[in-house]
């Protein structure tokens, strides 16, 4: 449960937006970039990493070059670090983090959900011998039902262990997995960048690496757009206004 909660409520690694200075001083810097062409300058970044190029994409919502395996949520609508997928079940992107917490959350399910599957069939089998097997079906229905749902629900739990399990062994996450950005098929340059070659050592890197703070200023204001102020009313007459006699001399 406190794996659950923590996974839930805990910020996944949201990136703050571009202030409006910003996003306007990194719009200048990419429209310098730019030829004479009509083509309009790239709007990526390559940057090298462990002797890999990685090419870094701008988001059009957050207004900046997203960092390394960084992905914008399209339910979230934020950039998170390290996205790895946005669980409906918890209600909450999987990133940067809480990715820790969500893998001990499936690890410790899978778990429980095997106990309780063992424990119902070790109950039933000693009932069947003790009663037989049809009386033991009809004086403990609770039973048999939970042993179907256990059935049904620990293969898909020990799946999803099991799929998680690789992609820490990896240093992948499930964007990258799915999307095929670093897979063998595409050649050793497309080598995976982070992996650092050792199943021990990216397990440690995922789950025991350093905590990272929260970027989010969650005791701050919105600050509003601040656009070109507007001329008073009485400086800038509007069209069809009669000028003041007082102005032009006291003319009739």
């Amino acid at each position: 449960i406190s794996c659950l909660l923590q996974t839930s409520f805990r910020d996944p690694g949201i990136l703050p937006r571009a202030t409006p200075s910003e996003a306007a001083d990194l719009e200048k810097r990419i429209d310098s970039m730019g030829t004479s062409t009509y083509r309009p300058p790239a709007r990526t970044m390559e940057v090298v990493i462990n002797k890999y190029v990685v090419k870094l994409k701008y988001c059009y919502t957050c207004k900046m070059f997203r960092p390394p395996r960084t992905s914008h949520c399209s339910v979230c609508d934020n950039c998170v670090e390290r996205f790895d997928h946005h669980c409906p079940w918890v209600g909450n992107c999987v990133g940067k983090r809480n990715y820790r917490y969500f893998y001990a959350f499936i690890l410790s399910l899978s778990f429980l959900t095997a106990f309780i599957f063992a424990c119902v069939v070790t109950h039933l089998t000693l009932r069947s011998q003790r009663d037989g097997f049809l009386t033991t079906l009809k004086t403990t229905p609770a039973s048999v039902l939970e042993l179907v749902i256990c059935f049904f629900s620990v293969w898909s739990i020990l799946g999803l262990s099991g799929f998680h399990t690789y992609l820490v062994a990896s240093n992948l996450t499930t964007n990258e997995d799915i999307k095929g950005s670093w897979s063998n098929k595409r050649g050793s340059e497309f080598a995976n960048p982070y992996s650092h070659k050792s199943i021990l050592t990216n397990c440690c890197a995922v789950l025991c690496g350093p905590f990272h703070p929260s970027l989010i200023d969650r005791r701050g204001f919105i600050q509003p757009d601040v656009g070109t102020p507007s001329s008073p009313k009485s400086e800038v007459p509007s069209f069809g206004a009669k000028p003041d006699t007082s102005m032009v001399g006291g003319m009739p």
